[in-house]
């Protein structure tokens, strides 16, 4: 075992990593928001400390010390929260020899169902992807500035064991949208996880997209999931009549398929899951859909 792994945000994505990676750090640590998940999480052998986005957390600064690889999966608001409490620790952690931040393919914009990849400006819409983008120039400024590799893991629709389309019907919270045209990409945990370890093995710096091979309309997910299960899929719902929330609505005004191109050959990840298809297929055999 070697080096420190520090994670600010242990959530969904972060959680997937670190179990992946347990044993190959001497201590893995991190933030949570609340005193009850960093008592479990430290019950489990992770040095979870608690960090709400304000004030800087002293515990955090000297973690910061001694961390040799850090993750950040904290999403920014008017200003990135890590970097506005901790910037100043981090530029001045002495053994930090890699950073992999997660942002979100939403950086993108909207492309009217046509491809992008790393080379593609950002031409963010929504205020959180402009958010996004903003924090993206921030860390890579960091890191310019350290001499520390930053990579920016643009991650697309997360699923995975218990956030899923069978998860979904199941619940019956599943809905057929049907907007002419409309695709997304996404990616299993898993092969977020994967995508970490290969960036931090790789000291990679700048832009990955992380998603899979197939963007694909969001009705034929959940399709293909009753299919699995044996139930009768929801009726198809109209995009423009339907009833939804602004922020769900804002999801279908982005529309563009991500190359992973990348991703597979510059950090060298074979995904588990390249489609929708063999990660639902996955999840339903296994029974982990559930959790």
């Amino acid at each position: 075992m070697s080096g420190e792994l520090f994670v600010f945000g242990l959530g969904y994505s972060a959680r997937a990593f670190v179990e992946r990676a347990r044993g190959r750090y001497r201590r893995i640590g991190g933030t949570v928001r609340t005193a009850e998940k960093a008592a479990a999480l430290r019950a489990e052998g992770i040095a979870a400390v608690v960090f709400d986005g304000g004030a800087p957390s002293p515990a955090v600064t000297a973690a910061l010390r001694t961390a040799t690889h850090l993750l950040v999966s904290v999403a920014p608001g008017a200003a990135d929260p890590v970097l506005a409490a901790h910037g100043e620790a981090i530029a001045a952690a002495p053994a930090l020899e890699a950073i992999v931040y997660l942002s979100t393919v939403g950086v993108y914009g909207d492309h009217g169902g046509g491809w992008v990849d790393e080379a593609t400006p950002p031409a963010p819409k929504s205020v959180r992807s402009i958010e996004r983008v903003a924090a993206e120039t921030a860390w890579t400024a960091l890191g310019r500035a350290t001499g520390v590799p930053v990579a920016l893991l643009r991650l697309a629709g997360i699923y995975g064991p218990r956030r899923n389309a069978l998860a979904d019907l199941a619940a019956g919270t599943a809905r057929r949208l049907v907007k002419p045209g409309q695709v997304f990409n996404r990616i299993h945990v898993e092969d977020i996880a994967a995508a970490i370890d290969a960036a931090f093995a790789a000291r990679a710096d700048g832009p990955v997209n992380v998603c899979d091979d197939a963007p694909s309309a969001p009705q034929d997910v959940v399709a293909f999931a009753a299919g699995l299960m044996g139930v009768p899929p929801p009726p198809e719902t109209d995009f423009a009549t339907a009833d939804l929330s602004p922020m769900a609505r804002s999801f279908y005004g982005e529309n563009k398929r991500v190359s992973n191109r990348r991703l597979r050959e510059h950090l060298g990840v074979d995904l588990a899951h390249p489609s929708y298809r063999e990660g639902l297929t996955a999840l339903w055999r296994s029974g982990r859909w559930r959790g």
